[in-house]
């Protein structure tokens, strides 16, 4: 079958354009979707409009495919390892071997955090230790705060966190450099700072962080956490091979009207994309591509 989109990731933004699509009742839309993403990571968005009291990524994630398969919207849970333009088509084969054809592209596979295999931090992440000071800042304020990262990545973001706590501690836990200047900057804004690796982090029964316990076995009390290792990983290969350009830093830049790449038929929302990095930002581009992929899907289907 010749689908009119395939949109590639089923997060936030990628589920977001599939109801947008949906919508338009006239496309056959798939989403092929690995079934895991930053979004599931993230166990408390507080950020979203309607939901003060919080929501899981996986529950956006289950209740978005529900809405876009009751608009006819199909997903394929699966990876898709090639993408390739066939004459005026797509071809994106898949990890299993199956091979799917569109007129119309969207990726929006994302990216995910890099952080080592640290005891007991995935027992809290997403739920008492955070990844993105936009969207979780609000949930430290005034607590006493552990930011484990490395070198000058994380000396950064301790740096914004501060703005938020004045009971923040950073911990280099891979004891990457970071230069004198930027150490005296953190001790002026009253940072206490570790340059030691972690051998624990300790939760509660609700997954609340308690303590973090250092490799040289002292326990440092904590109510609140954050990770800042860099080098996260930006799922971009697929654009790559489908020849879109990306910036320096492995994302990609779209048109700010479309979300269409320089790629004709290939658009790009959510965290690919040029540091977009939110939740409710990724919904907006998501929209945003989904209209205008079906205003170029008009102009295709006319002229057919």
């Amino acid at each position: 079958m010749l689908h009119d989109c395939i949109i590639i990731g089923g997060g936030i933004a990628g589920t977001q354009a599939a109801i947008q699509l949906g919508r338009y009742s006239t496309h056959r839309v798939l989403v092929i979707d690995s079934g895991y993403g930053r979004s599931s990571v993230c166990h408390t968005y507080h950020n979203i409009l309607g939901w003060p009291e919080g929501v899981t990524g996986e529950d956006l994630r289950r209740t978005g495919r529900k809405q876009a398969e009751a608009l006819g919207v199909e997903f394929v849970q699966d990876a898709v390892m090639e993408a390739a333009r066939d004459g005026e088509r797509f071809v994106l084969t898949t990890g299993t071997g199956k091979r799917f054809f569109s007129h119309t592209v969207l990726l929006a596979t994302g990216m995910m955090d890099r952080y080592p295999e640290i005891p007991g931090l995935r027992d809290t992440l997403g739920y008492s230790v955070y990844i993105c000071p936009d969207c979780d800042g609000y949930e430290i304020v005034d607590q006493k705060t552990v930011l484990i990262g490395s070198g000058e990545h994380g000396s950064g973001m301790a740096v914004l966190l501060s703005e938020r706590t004045p009971h923040l501690t950073y911990i280099n836990h891979e004891r990457a450099p970071i230069e004198e200047r930027l150490l005296e900057h953190m001790r002026k804004v009253g940072i206490d700072y570790e340059e030691q690796k972690v051998a624990e982090v300790r939760s509660d029964d609700h997954r609340d962080i308690r303590s973090v316990v250092l490799e040289d076995g002292r326990e440092l009390e904590a109510d609140k956490g954050f990770i800042a290792f860099g080098g996260s990983h930006v799922r971009t290969e697929l654009a790559v091979q489908l020849g879109v350009t990306l910036e320096g830093n492995r994302h990609i830049k779209t048109d700010s009207r479309t979300k269409m790449t320089d790629v004709e038929g290939v658009w790009a929302a959510g965290d690919i994309g040029l540091h977009s990095e939110l939740s409710t930002i990724a919904m907006g581009e998501g929209t945003q591509a989904a209209i205008w992929i079906h205003k170029k899907l008009r102009k295709i289907h006319k002229s057919l």
